[in-house]
């Protein structure tokens, strides 16, 4: 941990912008001050510095340890090359999200779940990692083994955040057939192995449905771990949430809602690559309608990590009523309070010293120097 001054840079404060300088005592924020710093810092040329980025739902673990269809590789070389990915993304708390729950078509991390969250837990007690790395369980409701795994590995480990997931055909995120055939093909499976699939899946995960997931919220609660509901649809999807105690709707397919989860009180979170590409790949609500209409609280980078800082500074020149420090605040300040984190999302004396410089490269935001807790990881 090193004590510094970041000075000459653009400060992105929660209520503005301002050129000016940061000190950096003991890993935290010490004092900020307007122009001139009171001693010589690190010269930040006017980039832009902003809090640490805070990532609630990232699939991108899963790739590095599964690149291609049926090839795994080293699990701790995987769990390394991620954080390394995660952190130069600006990313500095970082909730790993692992699929909890076997598919019937073969699909999933399966019993491997167990050597990826030990190669994560590995590189944590030896001080490898890059960002702060938390666990975020998607449990998947519709697969026999659900219960009996997220079960098994709460007893071992700790779960910062479970989300209640269902990917059933002809429902939430795949209410259209044909894209979930679109979606399901992508892995070079035929359309033909995937309709004779498409009537098991609706059937088991009707019965599945009505079991795991009141057990997967008793789960939690006997626990303490934050729930998520997911691709919630209708207002009947919201009002279950709503009961269940739901703190964050992860990426809600209608405008409806949406709406409805913001009068619940839940958490609003959509994806960052949705926004950058100007809409759903599934043919859902847009990010950009949500904003427009002041229903987004979060960003979250989902399957792409360097999106996160990318949405943050697109979204004001999408939405002109969003402001950059609001912007920022939906990948800082807006996901650490949705998961309980105070010390940490903002540049506010007495907070974490996770920081990011940023240099807009003809309007692209390039992620130059990260540090966690005063220490520069990237």
């Amino acid at each position: 941990m090193q004590d510094r001054i970041l000075e000459n840079a653009t400060l992105v404060l929660p209520d503005r912008v301002q050129r000016g300088w940061l000190a950096v005592v003991d890993g935290r924020i010490a004092e900020i001050g307007e122009g001139r710093a009171p001693e010589n810092g690190l010269d930040l040329d006017g980039d832009h510095l902003i809090p640490g980025l805070v990532e609630l739902h990232t699939d991108h673990l899963e790739s590095h340890y599964a690149p291609r269809p049926k090839v795994r590789w080293h699990p701790l070389g995987a769990v390394l090359a991620y954080d390394a990915q995660i952190a130069a993304s600006g990313i500095t708390t970082v909730f790993d999200s692992l699929r909890a729950g076997s598919d019937p078509d073969g699909s999933g991390l399966g019993p491997e779940l167990m050597q990826l969250a030990a190669a994560v837990e590995t590189a944590k007690g030896a001080g490898l990692f890059r960002a702060e790395h938390l666990t975020h369980l998607r449990c998947e409701i519709p697969s026999a083994d659900v219960i009996d795994t997220v079960r098994d590995f709460t007893a071992r480990y700790s779960v910062g955040l479970i989300s209640l997931m269902d990917h059933t055909p002809g429902q939430r995120q795949f209410r259209d057939i044909e894209k979930y055939y679109t979606y399901a093909t992508r892995g070079g499976r035929s359309i033909t192995e995937i309709q004779a699939n498409t009537a098991m899946k609706i059937r088991d995960g009707e019965a599945f449905n009505a079991i795991n997931r009141p057990a997967l919220v008793a789960l939690a609660r006997e626990h303490g771990i934050a729930l998520a509901s997911h691709d919630d649809t209708t207002l009947a999807d919201v009002d279950l949430a709503k009961a269940e105690g739901v703190r964050l709707a992860e990426f809600p397919t209608t405008m409806e809602a949406a709406q409805a989860a913001r009068e619940a009180g839940i958490t609003v979170m959509m994806g960052a690559p949705n926004l950058i590409r100007g809409g759903s790949h599934s043919g859902n609500v847009a990010a950009e309608a949500l904003a427009r209409e002041g229903l987004l609280d979060v960003l979250s980078s989902d399957y792409v990590p360097g999106s996160l800082v990318m949405a943050a500074f697109g979204l004001p020149e999408r939405v002109s009523a969003i402001t950059l420090p609001a912007a920022i605040a939906t990948v800082t300040a807006n996901p650490a309070r949705a998961t309980g984190f105070t010390d940490r999302g903002a540049l506010a004396p007495g907070l974490r010293a996770d920081l990011v410089q940023v240099r807009l490269a003809e309007g692209v935001p390039v992620v130059r120097q990260v540090w966690r807790q005063g220490r520069r990881v990237a």
